[in-house]
């Protein structure tokens, strides 16, 4: 069976991988042209594609997303319409994520950008802007309840935040979660939320889902933290809040273009956070995310129902 790789490997990662599965012909493409040759007989794929390589598959059976969003292989509908079974590395990134996002958070609360500031003119003083934030009693409110949502809200109840959410599916109430709702308690928890965590995918129902009327809803010494997908809250408007003092503060691993460019105005809003895609990453991450991949091609060639299997059309 032969598996291409269209995604950078070390040498060393790929003689692992060779030595654990020798049945398996493992290609690496460094490039589309690459990609696109290699691809015509590949029987599996580990990476992300685009049209022009799905379509010149002839015998393409798999596809093995290397993170969780889909969203990339959604908007092509010829792999949605296709028998194609494709899987993602759903619950690997999850804890780091969150960790990330509460990175974020305190960062915010307890200004420590001014702080790092300081420091570096060598300089022994507060320079706050407004009084410091503690979490403990804070309502802390989760859109999207899935691996990600439930670490961050797993974390915010270890700081002794109460923790509400809003899912777009019936999903089961951890016990670390005070209320639950479906997308009909979106508002209600925009206006309850000291902190808003932003961890629902991208799809064609969640684009555009937090705009001007859901975000102006919030308290103006409420925070918004979005460490998902951008492309779900309408940065504009959060610009418009951030600016007039409407808002506490803001942090963003993600935006709707990226990478942002230079000059987009984000780059110089107050009170706000920016990192570049960057929550996922960590020793962790990258372990858990091998053993799900190495699972599933175990599956794969003993002829096993997969793991982590993604549904397309719905995007996640």
């Amino acid at each position: 069976m032969k598996l291409l790789v269209a995604s950078s490997w070390s040498q060393d990662r790929l003689e692992e991988a060779q030595k654990t599965f020798p049945e398996v012909q493992f290609t690496v493409a460094a490039n589309q042209d690459d990609i696109l040759r290699e691809i015509v007989d590949a029987e599996a794929v580990f990476g992300a594609i685009n049209r022009e390589a799905f379509l010149a598959a002839k015998q393409l059976k798999w596809i093995q997303n290397t993170g969780a969003g889909v969203e990339r292989l959604a908007r092509i509908s010829e792999i949605a319409e296709s028998d194609v079974t494709v899987t993602n590395t759903r619950g690997s990134h999850a804890a780091t994520i969150a960790e990330h996002g509460f990175g974020l958070l305190i960062s915010l609360t307890r200004q420590l950008p001014s702080l790092l500031d300081a420091q570096r003119e060598h300089n022994w003083t507060r320079p706050f802007s407004g009084p410091q934030v503690g979490l403990t009693g804070l309502t802390l409110g989760v859109v999207g309840m899935g691996n990600i949502g439930r670490a961050i809200a797993k974390r915010g109840h270890g700081f002794d935040m109460e923790v509400i959410g809003v899912d777009i599916n019936e999903v089961p109430k951890p016990d670390f979660v005070a209320e639950l709702s479906l997308l009909d308690g979106l508002d209600d928890l925009m206006r309850r939320s000291d902190v808003v965590a932003v961890a629902a995918p991208i799809t064609p129902e969640t684009a555009g889902m937090l705009g001007p009327e859901q975000l102006r809803l919030m308290k103006p010494t409420a925070y918004l933290i979005v460490v998902s997908r951008g492309g779900i809250i309408d940065e504009d408007t959060l610009m418009e809040m951030l600016n007039a003092g409407q808002l506490a503060g803001a942090g963003l691993d993600v935006t709707a273009i990226e990478p942002l460019p230079e000059d987009s105005p984000l780059w110089d809003t107050p009170n706000l956070l920016i990192t570049p895609h960057c929550s996922g990453g960590s020793t962790q991450t990258a372990a858990a995310g091998k053993a799900i991949f190495y699972d599933n091609l175990r599956r794969y060639l003993a002829k096993e129902p997969l793991t982590n299997l993604v549904d397309l059309k719905r995007g996640f």
